[in-house]
């Protein structure tokens, strides 16, 4: 017992209580549990991939990790992390760099060696780890609006009896320790206070004794890690509302007026307008009995979504299936006399 208990404490969960229900844990949290089990099966010979395991850690509790990281490499594994924590990457015996840009201008190696020598190199990576390259700290701060948010007495979880006030119209980052109770103030107490009083939630507060302030606010959101769209055909140009305006913008061109097509034409989840092959997927999935299933391009629209007679609706020479292959930049530049469209596009 002592001996798993261990491990846990290695990859920096020692304040985890036992008990605590695992859809509960940070996406950091419930990876470094795996990493504790798998540093205690004490196996070797084994090829282990961590995709950022330093997401949601405090930087004291990056020694930790990469302690941990180093045992398994020393017991006589393979180690391969993918990551942009400073701390890890110098601590690695061996870099390797892919860029130079993101999406088409990426995909090649720029640089690849052990620390010393890849900081050296004249890659963005290098760069900003020799400190070549810096992100300047602002010179000035915003004032705010001079209002404030009061939460008094927090206790829920490890909270004890936490005041404080919060400044409106800046931007605020609130920081500690893993498991210091960052979680239990905002997400689960704060959170939820607000969201009874503007939108009458039933989910529960920890308990807290008193808030001031609210009257200078009029909406909270959250955003957080949970997987985006409620169907799995949900994509960007679907969730950020932009492919509903540039439905409408193929709707009213002349050519689909003249042949009656409405919105629902130019969507790949309704009949009419898609490929029925594919039913608007651009892929067919074929099952492999002993083998994970295998997509291949719908052979009637070689995967372009849509039928013939929708893809002939053309703006500025393009097809609304030419429109879906379109990087965010390059949707940008095509779109920008739209503004209802290039806002979204922009902002992303």
């Amino acid at each position: 017992i002592r001996l798993r208990l261990g491990f846990l404490l290695h990859v920096g969960l020692d304040y985890l209580t036992l008990d605590r229900p695992a859809r509960t844990l940070s996406g950091g949290e419930s990876q470094r549990i795996r990493l504790a089990t798998q540093i205690g099966s004490q196996l070797t010979g084994i090829t282990y991939i961590l995709d950022e395991p330093s997401i949601g850690l405090h930087q004291r509790d990056n020694q930790k990790l990469i302690e941990a990281l180093r045992e398994l490499a020393e017991i006589g594994n393979t180690v391969i992390v993918v990551e942009h924590d400073k701390d890890i990457m110098l601590a690695a015996d061996y870099l390797i760099d892919l860029g130079p840009g993101a999406g088409k201008h990426g995909g090649e190696l720029v640089g690849q060696g052990i620390p010393k020598d890849f900081l050296n190199k004249d890659t963005i990576t290098s760069n900003y780890l020799s400190n070549k390259q810096k992100i300047a700290i602002p010179k000035k701060r915003r004032k705010g609006t001079g209002e404030f948010l009061e939460l008094k007495g927090a206790t829920g979880n490890n909270l004890k009896k936490v005041n404080i006030k919060i400044p409106l119209g800046v931007f605020c980052c609130v920081t500690g320790v893993s498991g210091s109770g960052k979680s239990s103030l905002i997400n689960s107490t704060l959170y939820p206070i607000l969201r009874k009083h503007f939108y009458k939630s039933r989910q529960k507060a920890l308990p807290y004794a008193s808030i001031k302030g609210l009257e200078h606010i009029d909406k909270v959101i959250e955003i957080d890690q949970s997987a985006i769209g409620r169907t799995p055909r949900s994509n960007p140009a679907t969730y950020t509302g932009v492919f509903t305006e540039i439905r409408k913008l193929y709707t009213n061109l002349p050519e689909a007026k003249i042949r009656g097509y409405k919105p629902g034409r130019f969507s790949f989840n309704v009949k009419g307008g898609r490929c029925e092959e594919c039913k608007g997927a651009g892929k067919r999935v074929i099952e492999m009995n002993f083998l994970p299933d295998v997509q291949v391009d719908c052979e009637r629209c070689m995967g372009r979504r849509y039928n013939r007679e929708t893809r002939e609706i053309l703006f500025k020479g393009k097809s609304i299936s030419d429109v879906l292959d379109m990087t965010v930049n390059e949707a940008v530049d095509f779109f920008d006399k739209i503004p209802k469209i290039y806002r979204k596009t922009k902002t992303l």
